[in-house]
């Protein structure tokens, strides 16, 4: 009988790891996430009453922070939840639209810096259910209506700025600078994760946001506190403190002009603002965010593009229809999209970029070559080329050459005459095996030399240096430093007289963009020496950054005797006074002609 007792209670004793939870690899954690790409962010409250104005004045900046913008007392805003009653809000048409635009994850806020939560809470009687008169709790509607539709359900959610609470951060005109945040962490932040993470199913991630002054302990009792509830929710890349998520988020609207290795995520607007504003009538166009799809998933990102739904409940007809359009676009090409891979070139293209998955490179050609397309530098034998839009994938001629003199493989492709998507069509070439590209850089097909600063040696006296070039506009981050120089070394084959085009980039907010210029420069090269002014001489949108653009200072022209590998660098003489610097994106070489 003592036998049977013991193995009784040993059987006991090892229920608790035959039921726990499964350990789970970063890689299977991510695995939804990399396949989806693309992903629908809504940023919706009670900043959606006023809509961008407040008292009959229009307030300056995005929607969602009327409340800091405008410094609204707190008795005064919490006020609007008496207002709160989006009657026409129905969660199947959310989905649908989300679904419709090939979008594969959603991402609604479920407590702003407003401090208001979007969902029943035992924790504060702030929120929708038991402040409003409409008395129901959308993000379980949302959650129930995607799994549903099988998209993944995430939530933003505010960790430090609240300006609702005495001790959250951030809120200076109605509270003391006092305050203690350890107590706002415990008392609200994680009794409500721990809601948000028990009572809506599985959560594909937490979207922090503004970490503030967050410590490196609290943000870590944070992250661990998500693992343990639902081990398989990934964390963004906002959480502060120093703590590793589990990937990166740009700046707001932020289109990288390289590759960034890892994961990571753009989270940008259709308009200029992220919840509901009244005026605020900015859309970008289909065929821009299209564009901007297909740019950032070649550079190795997914695209979180955001809707701000109306205090009634519907996301705006504007936001909609242009959503259904790229949704048009993703039906037919969504295979060059949704599990690739970033380009194996680390440079843009001026007609496009690419994708790829194994055996194959997407090309998303925005500016369509008549005359056909010339690639440089792939090194890949090349086994079929034809139009992803093509069912039938009849083949379309092409031809390898190989410059032995140079080392330079050319691949020439003859497109046919008509573009099949005006927006943005898609080549697909078969290859053999992973990827070879050259790795210097080589004069173009049209005879333009192409530098871009993310492929210079960066130096400074005699050590590397490594500048930033994945801020928002692509252009250089914080580069102040006149001892900072760049260097590129290139091939020219067809030599002659080139006009020197130094390209800076706008940064800041999209809403309102600002550029640093006067800044004097030298450039120097096969033994001649040019210095300009930085000046806008040209600005212009790209296919890929609708909302910064590109500047252009014609900095002189400069001549190549003979076919060869040359070298040139960059370096300022003096730099303007500014908290934008060198923005800095790259130089064209263009040929005389």
């Amino acid at each position: 009988m003592k036998k049977q007792l013991f193995v009784f209670f040993i059987f006991i004793g090892l229920i608790p790891s035959l039921f726990a939870q499964k350990s789970i690899t970063q890689d299977e954690r991510m695995q939804w996430w990399r396949e989806a790409r693309f992903g629908m962010f809504i940023h919706w409250g009670l900043y959606s009453i006023p809509g961008g104005e407040w008292k009959g004045k229009k307030i300056s900046g995005i929607g969602e922070w009327i409340m800091k913008r405008a410094q609204i007392p707190v008795n005064e805003y919490r006020a609007l939840a008496n207002q709160f009653n989006p009657i026409k809000f129905n969660a199947k048409d959310f989905v649908m639209v989300a679904k419709n635009a090939g979008m594969k994850y959603l991402t609604i806020t479920a407590k702003h810096h407003d401090g208001f939560a979007m969902f029943k809470s035992n924790v504060s009687k702030y929120n929708i259910v038991d402040a409003t008169p409409y008395g129901k709790d959308v993000i379980k509607a949302l959650a129930e209506e995607c799994q549903k539709q099988g998209i993944k359900i995430c939530f933003y959610y505010s960790q430090s700025r609240d300006w609702n609470e005495p001790n959250g951060l951030d809120n200076e005109w109605d509270f003391p600078k006092e305050r203690d945040f350890q107590k706002y962490l415990d008392e609200k932040v994680k009794p409500q994760l721990t809601e948000l993470l028990t009572n809506y199913g599985p959560i594909g991630l937490i979207w922090f946001d503004t970490p503030m002054t967050i410590s490196k302990e609290q943000a870590q009792s944070l992250k661990e506190l998500v693992r343990k509830l639902q081990p398989e929710c990934i964390i963004s890349g906002r959480i502060g403190g120093g703590i590793e998520p589990d990937y990166a988020s740009t700046g707001d609207n932020a289109v990288p002009a390289t590759i960034i290795p890892g994961d990571w995520e753009t989270p940008a607007t259709l308009n200029d603002t992220w919840g509901f504003k009244k005026n605020d009538t900015k859309w970008k166009s289909a065929e821009d965010l299209t564009r901007l799809l297909f740019d950032i998933a070649s550079k190795g990102g997914n695209y979180l593009l955001n809707v701000g739904p109306t205090p009634d409940g519907l996301i705006p007809d504007a936001s909609v229809k242009i959503l259904a359009q790229v949704g048009e676009w993703m039906k037919i090409n969504n295979e060059c999209i949704y599990g690739t891979m970033s380009s194996p070139f680390p440079v843009e293209f001026e007609w496009g970029n690419i994708t790829q998955k194994p055996g194959k490179l997407y090309l998303g050609i925005f500016d369509w070559k008549k005359n056909g397309l010339e690639i440089e530098g792939l090194k890949s034998k090349v086994k079929k080329v034809y139009l992803l839009a093509d069912q039938s994938k009849k083949s379309i001629a092409f031809e390898e050459i190989y410059d032995k003199a140079f080392d330079h493989h050319r691949l020439k492709i003859k497109l046919p005459l008509l573009a099949p998507d005006k927006v943005l069509s898609v080549v697909v070439m078969e290859i053999d095996g992973k990827p070879q590209v050259e790795e210097s850089i080589c004069q173009q097909a049209n005879g333009t030399v192409y530098l871009p600063g993310v492929m210079a040696e960066s130096m400074k006296g005699d050590k590397l240096v490594k500048l930033n070039f994945s801020s928002r506009g692509g252009g250089a981050d914080n580069w102040m430093d006149v001892g900072t120089k760049l260097t590129w070394k290139f091939k020219v084959d067809k030599p002659g007289i080139f006009k020197v085009n130094i390209v800076t980039s706008e940064k800041g907010s999209a809403e309102s963009p600002t550029w640093q210029g006067d800044h004097l420069v030298k450039v120097i090269v096969n033994g001649q020496e040019l210095q300009c002014k930085i000046v806008a001489d040209r600005k212009e949108f790209n296919n890929r950054s609708h909302y910064w653009r590109k500047i252009f200072t014609n900095g002189g022209r400069i001549t190549f005797d003979k076919p060869g590998t040359y070298q040139l660098t960059l370096l300022p003489i003096e730099l303007t006074e500014g908290k934008l610097g060198f923005t800095f994106r790259e130089i064209y070489l263009t040929p005389v002609k």
